[in-house]
């Protein structure tokens, strides 16, 4: 069984232009953890008519249907390793073929290293395609700190919710909301650090191969920065 994806509808409101997606347009999100890239992911599928194509996803889905590269994924997810990233990239590349990512997708948490980036340009390159986008959520550090050790995450999903909903049940699933331990202050400001020390080297090699990079300021309301995305891509 193939991997489905399923390409959301384009309901939006707001002013910003969506740009037409007439075209295969793929789409790279970069961004510390809690730079809302989910959220903005969400938001420019709607936008875009194109789909959401996160690791975590595709990852479960994979196993969940039992093609080869789920069960191998569900080896070494069974042991607590590391699923390596050719197995990573081999569901990716079959995401991205199915037929809901015919015009492009959006890729949430897919790149976070050079040889991530090397690998998934080669896995579009097989497909004839290539990343039209890389989006940089360009955020402070004080302002991701403020964010993520004020709230709360489903235990099943890692759906974050406000601080206040401790101790209660996730609307999604009933999981309980917790907080996790690295997203205590300090740690923040520890992956904060990893991100920007693996991710200039990205922006970097995109920039080699010509491929568009945004930066875009990652700090207001989810509207704000989604129109600061379409408008982004539309330029």
């Amino acid at each position: 069984m193939g991997i489905s994806v399923e390409c959301p509808g384009r309901r939006r409101t707001g002013a910003a232009p969506a740009p037409p997606a007439t075209r295969s347009r793929i789409v790279v999100l970069l961004g510390p953890p809690g730079a809302g890239k989910g959220t903005q992911a969400d938001k420019l599928a709607v936008a875009l008519g194109i789909p959401k194509v996160a690791t975590g996803d595709v990852l479960r889905a994979a196993v969940r249907d039992g093609t080869p590269l789920g069960l191998e994924a569900k080896s070494y997810m069974d042991r607590g390793a590391l699923v390596p990233d050719p197995i990573i990239l081999g569901i990716m590349k079959a995401a991205l073929a199915a037929p809901g990512a015919a015009r492009g997708a959006i890729l949430d948490g897919v790149v976070r290293t050079v040889p991530q980036a090397e690998g998934l340009h080669s896995a579009l390159s097989e497909l004839g395609r290539t990343v039209d986008a890389v989006i940089v959520f360009e955020i402070p550090e004080a302002e991701l700190v403020r964010r993520i050790s004020g709230r709360v995450v489903c235990e099943t999903c890692q759906t974050s919710y406000p601080e206040s909903m401790a101790g209660s049940r996730c609307p999604k699933d009933g999981g309980r909301l917790v907080r996790r331990s690295d997203d205590e202050p300090a740690a923040v400001q520890h992956r904060f650090g990893v991100y920007q020390t693996q991710t200039a080297p990205v922006i970097a090699w995109y920039r080699a191969h010509g491929a568009r990079v945004l930066p875009i300021d990652a700090v207001g309301t989810p509207d704000e920065i989604r129109d600061r995305l379409l408008h982004a891509l539309a330029s």
